[in-house]
This record gives C-alpha cells, structure tokens and sequence, in this order.
C-alpha cells in the first residue's frame, strides 16, 4: 500500500470516527438547546476555518470566486445548516436511531438525486438497491405510523448539499469555510438575541460549558478537513465503504447506551435497508473492478 493511500485511510477513517462519535458530544451541551448549539456550531467553525485558510494561504481565493459560485455555496451553507440542526435535535431528543437510518439511507438517495438532478443512468443492481430501500421506508413507516422524518430529513439534506458540492469549482477549505462565514451573521445574531432575552446559555453555566460550546466548532470543522484530506488519496468505492462506519456507531450508541426500542418491524426496515447497501456497495465494488481492467487492457 503507498504512503499517500495509508495516509488516506488514516484520515478517512479518522473523519468517520468522529462523526460517530458525535451522538456522545452533543448531549454535554445541554441545557442548550439545538437551534443555540447550531448556532455556537456555526460560529466556531468559521472562526477556526478562518485560521486554517490563512494558515494556508486560501484567503485570496474568496476575491476570485465568482458570483455563481457563492451563490452555490449560499445553498449548501444553507443545507448543510438544515442537516446540522435535524442532526443535534435527534441526538439530543433520544432519536440516534433514527439519525443512524439517515446516514444508511444517503448513498442511496444521493443515486437517486444523480437520476432525478444530473439525469445520471442507473444499472440493474443500483435499481434494485433503490426499489428495496424504498420498500424499507415503506415498512418503518408503517411501524410507527409516520414517515421516518429525521432519517429522510438528514438523508435528503445531506444528499442534496453533496450534489451542490459536486458543482461548486473551489477548494474544499475554501468551501467549508465560506458555507460557515456565510451562515455566521445570522448565527451570531441568534446568539445575541437569545442572550439578550436571558435564555442563552452560553454564561452562566460555568467555564466548562463555555468550552463545550466553542469546541463544537471544532470538532464540526476537524472531520470535514479530514474527509476533504481523505477524498484526495482514495478511490471513491473506498470513501463509500468507510462511510458506513458513522451510521453503524450510531446505531450501536442508540441501541446500547439510548436504550432506543428497536422492535421486530423495526428491525427488519434496518435489515432491508443493509441489503440495498449491500447491492449497492458489491456493484460499486464490481464496476471499479472493471474499469482497472479495462484501463490496464487499453
């Protein structure tokens, strides 16, 4: 294995943990509640992404974007902003579970926004793995009366701000950092008022709160470099497969320590949601495969 592929497997892993790891970070900010710990997430973030464009000398790249672009990462500020709070609020609200299925489901929404956006074919195997895992919602939803909002809202999020990334012609610091420079005014702004109103939490609550809430800032921005770092050196199918390990730490956070029901129905949505990845994951794996032969033969 080369130097610069360990080194990718390092990262993207390291991006992934942490992201698992989130649904036991976020309950420590309490009594925050999760529109104020987004906010708090959001201003951090730029403030460290600021430090790290400068340290990298990206800063001249904001002058060179062009209108179209920032009004891209306008969007994706704006998704990604959606996906954060949907995020907190289940971890906070004993609903991991439910953020976990969200995670399982994003690659396979993020196919079907590839058909429905970028009018991108799908081969028998990737219309399976869509037929099943609609299926599987169809049974979730049944099990408990309503659409998985939570899940469908994180995957839905996440997946559409992956789409707009894909467009957006700039570095991805640069991008990360613009996203929370752009949300931070009215971020900032919330804060203030909340404050104001005497229902911040950001005094009062002691030093070590203070801390926690400025460290959601960076543990919100060290796994987006990290996954940037990663996505340089590994093939695509590698950064797929490794993506799993967030949702299945969740799941395991809600199941074990939430002590979140997890009923027979239930179950089985989860099992028919593992097999579209499943198919999913093996074509990827397959058509990778080919393609290297086809390159080698050529």
């Amino acid at each position: 294995m080369s130097e610069d592929r360990r080194a990718g497997l390092l990262f993207g892993t390291g991006a992934y943990l942490c992201w698992g790891i989130f649904p036991a970070f976020f309950p420590l900010l309490k009594p925050a509640g999760s529109v104020e710990i987004l906010a708090h997430r959001i201003v951090w973030n730029c403030l460290l992404m600021l430090v790290v464009l400068a340290l990298v000398r990206r800063l001249g790249d904001l002058r060179r974007m062009s209108r179209r672009t920032w009004g891209q990462l306008a969007l994706a500020s704006a998704l990604i902003s959606v996906n954060w709070w949907i995020y907190v609020y289940a971890v906070n609200n004993g609903h991991v579970v439910d953020a976990a299925l969200g995670y399982f489901i994003n690659p396979l929404v993020t196919v079907a926004l590839g058909l429905i956006i970028f009018r991108e074919r799908l081969n028998r195997a990737q219309l399976l793995a869509l037929v099943i895992a609609v299926v599987a919602v169809v049974v979730l939803t049944v099990e408990v009366g309503a659409p998985p909002y939570i899940g469908l809202g994180l995957a839905l999020s996440f997946g559409l701000y992956g789409a707009v990334k894909k467009v957006v012609p700039a570095d991805p610091r640069v991008s990360v950092g613009v996203e929370a420079g752009l949300a931070t005014p009215v971020a900032l702004a919330y804060l203030v008022a909340l404050q104001a109103a005497g229902q911040g939490t950001f005094v009062g609550y002691g030093g070590g709160h203070v801390v926690l809430l400025m460290l959601a800032g960076v543990i919100t921005a060290v796994p987006l470099l990290l996954f940037a770092a990663a996505a340089q050196r590994l093939p695509l199918v590698t950064m797929g497969l490794l993506f799993y390990l967030t949702p299945a730490m969740q799941l395991s956070w809600g199941v074990l320590v939430g002590r979140e029901p997890m009923s027979p129905v239930r179950w089985l949505g989860f099992g028919l949601i593992w097999t579209a990845l499943l198919v999913f994951t093996l074509d990827a794996i397959r058509r990778t495969r080919a393609d290297r032969l086809r390159a080698v033969s050529g």
